[in-house]
């Protein structure tokens, strides 16, 4: 069954070697690619690497692309998903000599502070979340794709990707629970 593809002709006209199309292409999908390398591995400078890198295989693909069963852009978050995980698995194959920074979970000493406190103690509970549901919940929730999408990315069913998304969310609040008890039901 061939999938409808936004990025079809895009795509096509990087492969014949387009700058205009590749600028397109970098602006379109450079974000995207950044955002969620930054999600799975909570390094901003690795993550501008595994965005950079997964840029530059779209560009060596375009010319073989062939529209079919995926969209490019869900191949294209295959490829990222890939590059994080393999430096998610070489850090945990590094040793180190000293233990990892932690975060001060004391109170912020001004409301101005808190917003910022708040997202990296989310970005903290979401690193420390199993991959898989890490995973579920930044496709679904910070790129924004739908559960068909994230299902079909992940290789699992529907049911599934829904079942990592409860166990991840349910994680997120009990780990979250001192920011706003209560808050975020989904």
């Amino acid at each position: 069954m061939a999938v409808e593809d936004p990025d079809e002709d895009l795509v096509r006209r990087v492969g014949r070697g387009d700058p205009a199309a590749v600028q397109a292409l970098v602006a379109r999908k450079l974000p995207r690619m950044l955002a969620l390398a930054q999600r799975m591995l909570n390094d901003p400078a690795e993550a501008e690497d595994v965005a950079q890198e997964v840029m530059l295989r779209a560009w060596r693909q375009a010319p073989s692309w062939r529209p079919g069963a995926a969209r490019f852009d869900t191949w294209l978050h295959r490829v990222g998903l890939n590059l994080c995980y393999d430096r998610l698995r070489r850090r945990r194959e590094i040793p180190t000599e000293a233990p990892p920074e932690r975060p001060d979970e004391g109170p912020a000493p001004d409301r101005g502070l808190m917003a910022a406190d708040t997202g990296r103690r989310v970005q903290v509970a979401l690193a420390a979340l199993p991959d898989r549901q890490r995973e579920a919940l930044v496709l679904c929730h910070y790129q924004e794709l739908s559960n068909i999408e994230a299902a079909r990315l992940m290789t699992v069913s529907v049911e599934a990707l829904e079942s990592l998304l409860s166990r991840g969310r349910r994680a997120l609040r009990t780990a979250l629970a001192d920011i706003a008890p209560g808050a975020g039901g989904g």
